[in-house]
């Protein structure tokens, strides 16, 4: 069986990655800030289910991620789920650099440590979720655009580090675009809204696949493609909003 590690597990797509991962037949580490959503996890099927409490901005983070491995008899599969994400048009700091906190300073830790876990062993696969909102910078939000875009890249580093390292480590960069989580939850409208359990569904399969990226989905692949043929002078004149 599999071996899989899922940072950011408590709800929305993590939690639905972790379902149906379970239901194939993987044996399942757990982690994020919620232990009672832990325990419930480890409850509904204790036998392929561990779990550690890791809040990934913390300094511990690594060595707890480590300890779930070793509780978890090694890792096949490291997939980073954890971030956050807020509309924030007046710039409130706080919002910003808690956004780079997670998103950058957390996302570094547990991914370089999964890069050196699998180094040590010999190979593995790391994967962790984007978003589409890293392909431009976008003015309702720019600190969670911009640190979508640095996760981007920097699986791209990290693929390449291997490659240069001639290390079979596999990389997914998951994109998805706006999925019915916790993290949209508000009075705002967002476009073509998608349910974490279908999000989790292209997931699983892209992992199955070892992807290297995965938009999902097909109208966000669309989309992407549009955006990305918008010259700068133009994309910074339009009202990209929600």
């Amino acid at each position: 069986m599999k071996r899989v590690v899922i940072v950011g597990a408590t709800s929305g797509i993590g939690h639905e990655v972790a379902l149906q991962l379970i239901r194939c037949g993987c044996r399942i580490g757990v982690a994020g800030r919620r232990e009672a959503a832990l325990q419930a996890l480890k409850a509904s099927m204790p036998g392929q289910v561990v779990y550690r409490k890791i809040d990934i901005t913390a300094e511990d983070a690594s060595e707890r991620l480590m300890a779930l491995v070793e509780d978890l008899g090694g890792m096949d599969i490291f997939l980073l789920c954890a971030g956050i994400g807020k509309q924030n048009p007046m710039l409130d700091t706080k919002v910003e650099l808690a956004t780079a906190q997670t998103n950058v300073m957390g996302f570094i830790r547990l991914m370089d440590t999964a890069f050196d876990y699998f180094r040590r062993r010999g190979s593995g696969h790391i994967a962790a979720i984007s978003s589409i909102a890293g392909t431009k910078g976008l003015g309702a939000a720019p600190a969670y655009s911009a640190t979508k875009r640095f996760q981007n890249t920097y699986i791209d580093a990290l693929a390449q580090l291997a490659r240069m390292q001639r290390l079979p480590v596999r990389f997914t960069d998951i994109r998805p675009g706006f999925v019915d989580t916790d993290l949209l939850r508000g009075d705002k409208h967002y476009p073509m809204l998608m349910s974490p359990a279908r999000v989790a569904t292209r997931i699983v399969r892209a992992l199955h696949r070892k992807e290297r990226v995965c938009i999902i989905d097909g109208r966000y692949r669309i989309l992407v493609f549009i955006w990305r043929l918008i010259p700068r002078w133009l994309w910074e004149r339009l009202p990209v909003r929600n």
